[in-house]
């Protein structure tokens, strides 16, 4: 388990899905705002963490959906997504982190209308959830769980939403452009099939509005620990 942050308790918990989904920038929140966190990954098959005194909990991507429970890492990380909404410790789930989290409070995970890639623009009904454009990969997507609250959509459905102090997001606002060009690389055939010939360049299109997008990430990750945080007395340092 790596540390991206060596000090203050509780601590975060990420847990990473592959070399290839790194906390990216997750990871540069956490450090610019002082908050302790663990990195964890779930895809090896370790037992997981204690969630005993956790800050919260974090989910990135993964190749897998979270009704693959046929694979050991996935079925685990939903018992253990479950204990900590049934516990309380706030959850933020991003693209399949936000289907698991989706998935565990009675959501449907289903294939979407079309693929969602590379830079989209979402509605937004909530000053939580700045509107973009977000770095996107994914052809699957959540159905908003019961007692959750929508809090923006796209034109292939539910984009965000709230579960007490959970957060449930469709896209990676921890992603970069560098780390997706990775996935567009081990996708080629899949991305062909699907009309796009150069992964690299639908990502590229993005290279203007990357910083403001990094910029909306911290907005973000900084909503969801002000309301993870509150309840506890944990708080964060100076904005």
């Amino acid at each position: 388990m790596a540390d991206v942050n060596g000090c203050c308790s509780p601590r975060g918990l990420i847990l990473q899905h592959g070399p290839w989904a790194p906390p990216g920038l997750l990871g540069d929140w956490a450090r610019a705002r002082g908050i302790a966190v663990d990195v964890h990954r779930a895809d090896l098959g370790e037992p997981l963490p204690e969630l005993e005194d956790r800050a919260f909990v974090a989910s990135l991507g993964d190749y897998c959906n979270p009704g693959d429970v046929h694979v050991a890492h996935v079925a685990a990380e939903r018992h253990f997504v479950a204990e900590a909404v049934a516990r309380d410790v706030p959850v933020l789930g991003l693209c399949f982190g936000g289907q698991m989290l989706a998935a565990v409070l009675g959501g449907g995970i289903e294939p979407a209308p079309a693929p969602e890639l590379g830079w989209c623009t979402i509605n937004s009904t909530d000053r939580r959830v700045p509107e973009g454009p977000w770095l996107q990969w994914h052809y699957d997507r959540f159905t908003l769980p019961p007692g959750a609250v929508q809090l923006a959509t796209s034109p292939n459905g539910v984009q965000a939403f709230s579960h007490g102090r959970h957060l449930g997001v469709q896209f990676h606002p921890e992603s970069t452009i560098e780390i997706v060009r990775g996935w567009a690389a081990s996708q080629a055939d899949r991305l062909r099939a699907l009309g796009i010939e150069d992964g690299d360049a639908l990502l590229e299109r993005g290279r203007p509005v990357a910083r403001a997008a990094a910029g909306a990430a911290f907005r973000l990750f900084d909503a969801f620990w002000e309301r993870a945080a509150a309840p506890t007395g944990i708080t964060a340092s100076a904005r």
